[in-house]
């Protein structure tokens, strides 16, 4: 949902730096590879220290690479498998040091074990989201539905832990926690019954 209504409006924030790089010979591959080591830094340094605030901002900034990569693609004309693969791999890598730097904070200093349960369980309910894709589109079918893709979990648990960071009551970082794993789960169903009806449709 986020991608159909915000790809438009980065997209013309970030043309100017994607010609740039362009000029300077930087690759799109490049730049997701910077990308995704910033984000693990960030995620994997800064929130295991407990400065989920400023984890969170250094995070951001290299977030926004995986919008920047595509379009250097696109301007490029370039489109290629490696590509592709490359870019979903490592949006996954990122978006598991995410919550996993968030599950070790609360686990050890920020001692409290239902956020870290909650972040790891978005963790593996997150994966699974990815793994039902990419296995259906492998079998030819399509499962581009659910109300949790990677753009609004992402989003959801950036802005929750920062906010956190300032003072925000932990508990609503819980709650969105526990909400997220939810919306992953009933993706991961929805995503499941979707390719059942396609199977069942070619039979």
């Amino acid at each position: 949902m986020l991608n159909k209504y915000a790809r438009g409006f980065f997209g013309r924030i970030f043309s100017p730096p994607a010609r740039l790089l362009l000029r300077w010979g930087v690759s799109p591959d490049t730049v997701t590879i910077i990308g995704t080591l910033g984000v693990c830094v960030g995620a994997l340094v800064f929130y295991p220290l407990g400065q989920l605030f400023w984890g969170t901002l250094f995070i951001t900034v290299f977030v926004f690479s995986d919008m920047l990569d595509g379009l250097m693609a696109r301007m490029m004309q370039r489109s290629s498998h490696w590509g592709s693969f490359l870019d979903s791999t490592l949006d996954r890598m990122a978006d598991a040091a995410v919550f996993a730097g968030v599950a070790i904070w609360f686990f050890t200093g920020g001692a409290n074990v239902p956020i870290a349960v909650a972040a790891l369980l978005c963790l593996v309910l997150g994966s699974l989201v990815s793994y039902a894709r990419a296995k259906a589109e492998s079998l030819g079918c399509s499962a581009s539905v659910g109300i949790a893709e990677r753009s609004e979990r992402l989003v959801a648990v950036l802005v929750f832990t920062g906010f956190t960071g300032l003072g925000l009551p932990e508990t609503v970082l819980l709650v969105v926690l526990v909400l997220l794993a939810a919306a992953s789960l009933v993706t991961v169903i929805q995503r499941m019954a979707a390719v059942y009806r396609q199977t069942r449709t070619a039979v």
